[in-house]
């Protein structure tokens, strides 16, 4: 029927918006089904957690604190430390957006509220994308765009990963970009300011619209004062602000992932590493095309829900040029990935390019065009389905086919009901240690931490074992024959279980479906050490 509807060449505004309103709550609810499935049966994973422990520090007055950030610190990583629960999480990302978004999770405290909060905000940028592209095109073309949209992989998979602080991109891109088209200036300085608090490097992505509004010449000034204030605050903020909190941003991130571009210098600055792109073209150069096919590849996936249109776009490449580069030249093939957040970095000058198009280009829309566009967007819909985003469709796509490893949803439930169980043993309150698939649904908590850490330095600076340590290793078990790494933490962790109770620092409370949980000082019942025995030495095998 909605297909039906688009298919329509003549749709007035009332009718437009109406039938936009309806394909953002059906993206709303069926994506937030899909997102809360997949946190409530124990996908969510590492950042779910960190992000959701941030905010509950926050409203109990720990401004962005966080013993899981401290996990990813460089003190931790590189030197070793212990995780500490004092902890700020702003040397590492500069978040400040995040305290909008404060008083909802305050009244729902749980990692839930952020699955719903990343969907809503994700769906409201859709909503404003066709507010802004009502500006420029007939409702026929803005409706296939905000559908395009909602069906895209860069859009979908990002939403149904971990939370993240990109799911505000959307929302604030495309209200600046709107608030321009009404040249309603103190709203867009005020959607650059909300921007801009995102993170501390999203203000790559605006530079690239002050190129394009120079490139126009019509507002060269607006776009030369957007270049310099983003400019200006990455500098500002990644050199200088976040230093009081850390010197992570330089050391873990701008060193890990930029690093051949600054070599010999431990913690690089954001202009040494451009002055480092400046001198090094040929490796900028290699950086950007190298390898080819992977970056056709990801590229396709923006390209194919907008008919292709942005590659021949020049107002798309412009806005999407300096965000794409520091995708393209970053160390990680975990930049390029369509289903994380980073391509929500780009996508957003990918749509504003397809608008500006069309609205140069409307005659050449007609019934065939928008036959083939419909075509696109429900190709990539199901090329979205069957990838499998963020493992939200585990249940109906295999994880590996070679070896298989498939998972049937009533025995992934089944699954859950046993770690709930021996979650109910774990004071609210307590110090934990678990693995990463159990961490979302612990980190309300002051001291958490991920296994194999079992210590951790509390307020006063005194470091303490946690009070209990919970590993889920059914999972491992599972993919031990696909993955090296899963074979060998399953050995470590029979080693350090066994250390354990022989030292009597923890005993086994109980082993439920291959989840062991294990708490300070208690000694171990004959019937659980039986139970150990037999986990043991499949783990060992």
């Amino acid at each position: 029927m909605l297909i039906s509807k688009i298919k329509k060449l003549s749709l007035n505004e009332t009718s437009g918006w109406r039938l936009v309103c309806v394909l953002a709550g059906i993206f709303f609810v069926l994506v937030s089904i899909f997102a809360l499935h997949r946190f409530y049966s124990f996908y969510a994973s590492y950042d779910q957690a960190l992000f959701d422990q941030l905010f509950w520090n926050t409203i109990h007055g720990r401004f962005f604190q966080g013993s899981l950030s401290s996990g990813q610190s460089s003190a931790v990583i590189a030197d070793g430390q212990i995780h500490k629960v004092f902890y700020n999480h702003l040397g590492q990302h500069f978040v400040i957006d995040f305290i909008l978004w404060l008083p909802i999770y305050a009244l729902f405290p749980t990692g839930a509220t952020l699955v719903i909060l990343q969907v809503a905000l994700m769906t409201a940028g859709g909503l404003v994308l066709y507010a802004t592209s009502r500006h420029y095109l007939p409702t026929n073309i803005a409706v296939l765009i905000v559908a395009a949209y909602f069906s895209a992989n860069t859009v979908i998979g990002p939403t149904l990963a971990n939370f993240y602080e990109y799911c505000q991109i959307p929302l604030f891109v495309f209200s600046m970009l709107w608030a321009f088209a009404k040249r309603k200036w103190s709203l867009f300085w005020l959607f650059v300011a909300l921007t801009l608090g995102i993170r501390e490097d999203i203000g790559i992505t605006l530079f690239g619209f002050g190129l394009y509004l120079i490139y126009t010449r019509r507002h060269a000034r607006v776009g030369i004062a957007l270049c310099l204030v983003s400019f200006a605050y990455v500098s500002l903020i990644t050199n200088q602000v976040m230093e009081l909190f850390s010197n992570d941003n330089s050391r873990l991130y701008l060193k890990g992932i930029f690093g051949k571009f600054a070599p010999g210098n431990d913690s690089p600055s954001t202009l040494q590493i451009l002055w480092g792109m400046i001198t090094h073209p040929v490796e900028v150069f290699k950086s950007v095309f190298i390898p080819f096919d992977r970056r056709v590849r990801y590229m396709l996936n923006h390209w194919l829900p907008l008919l292709f249109i942005p590659v021949i776009s020049p107002t798309a490449w412009i806005t999407i040029s300096p965000p794409l580069l520091v995708l393209l030249i970053q160390e990680r093939k975990l930049a390029l990935g369509v289903n994380i957040r980073y391509a929500l970095t780009v996508m957003p000058g990918i749509y504003y390019g397809a608008i500006i198009w069309w609205s140069q280009n409307q005659n050449k829309f007609n019934a065939s065009v928008q036959r083939w566009w419909i075509r696109c967007i429900v190709l990539s819909l199901i090329i979205t389905v069957i990838s499998s985003p963020n493992r939200a469709f585990y249940y109906l796509i295999p994880e590996s086919f070679n070896p298989w490893v498939y998972t049937a949803l009533t025995r992934q439930w089944q699954h859950v009901g046993h770690i709930r169980t021996l979650m109910n043993n774990i004071n609210p309150s307590a110090s934990v240690s678990t693995t990463t698939y159990l961490l979302p649904h612990l980190a309300t908590r002051r001291k958490i931490v991920r296994l194999p850490h079992i210590q951790i330095q509390n307020d006063l600076k005194q470091i303490e074992y946690v009070e209990f340590i919970l590993a889920d290793v059914w999972r491992d078990l599972r993919y031990q024959k696909s993955f090296q790494d899963e074979r060998t933490d399953l050995v470590n962790f029979a080693s350090l279980v066994d250390r354990f109770i022989n030292e009597y620092k923890y005993g086994i409370v109980d082993i439920q479906d291959d989840v062991i949980l294990l708490q300070k000082q208690l000694i171990s019942q004959p019937n659980v050490l039986s139970k150990w025995a037999k986990l043991r030495a499949e783990l060992q095998k």
